[in-house]
């Protein structure tokens, strides 16, 4: 894994197609070891175990404070699975979003959206959508426990990099050169950017992201995954990066 001081590097190289051949277990081509796949299963599995009586906590104090649902689902792109091309395009598809679609699992932190909210943006910080208790969740990113039942389902890996909106993800590929490579692995909960930066607010942060991004699918393996899920803890507890 590369330090900090190379993410520039990095950024610079996503560009060039030639990373696409990658090495060993970095390779940018969705490659992912059993020994990788069975981490993320068994952390996933245990971690829904061990959180349960937390989970059960917090549905309870949704519910009671906020009317509405105590799941928030909202649809994520995942991996993609096809061939690269040099086209950047899909003709087996109308819209090309970029990786196949799936539902995401949370648990709410927003006021229900009545349907007049705005679509597929970025949370801000102090967003007036947020409640009370929404806001305790994010700032210790037990909102996103929920998630670990898409790990199962095989949706997304403990570690990746984080999943985008469709509209969010395609307009950031326009902008963002060699975006696309990042859905050539399952997205996760956390990642080696999750751990480095918090939550997206533009698309330097983005820009910036996607070089560990890039930096992490080159060195993927189990062991990289279990050092990464040992770094995130300290990130929970102290609750950086989380609104």
């Amino acid at each position: 894994m590369t330090t900090a001081g190379h993410v520039a590097a990095s950024t610079t190289r996503c560009g060039d197609a030639r990373v696409a051949g990658g090495g060993g277990g970095g390779a940018l081509n969705g490659g992912e070891g059993r020994a990788r796949r069975l981490l993320n299963l068994v952390a996933a599995a245990v971690g829904l175990v061990l959180a349960l009586p937390l989970m059960l906590v917090v549905a309870a104090l949704i519910k009671l404070t906020s009317g509405g649902p105590v799941l928030f689902r909202q649809t994520r792109i995942g991996l993609d699975r096809r061939a690269p091309t040099g086209a950047g395009g899909n003709t087996r598809r109308r819209i090309d979003v970029g990786g196949r679609p799936f539902t995401i699992h949370k648990f709410r932190t927003m006021h229900v959206d009545r349907g007049n909210g705005p679509r597929q943006v970025w949370a801000a910080p102090d967003d007036e959508r947020v409640t009370v208790i929404g806001r305790v969740l994010r700032k210790l990113r037990v909102d996103e426990l929920p998630q670990l039942v898409n790990v199962l389902r095989g949706d997304m890996n403990i570690v990746g990099p984080r999943p985008e909106q469709p509209a969010i993800l395609v307009s950031l590929r326009e902008q963002i050169q060699g975006y696309q490579r990042r859905q050539r692995v399952r997205p996760g909960i956390t990642g080696w950017a999750q751990i480095h930066q918090g939550y997206d607010m533009s698309v330097e942060d983005v820009r910036r992201k996607l070089a560990y991004d890039l930096d992490y699918i080159r060195s993927q393996s189990a062991l990289e995954d279990l050092k990464i899920i040992l770094r995130t803890l300290p990130v929970v507890l102290l609750g950086r990066g989380g609104r």
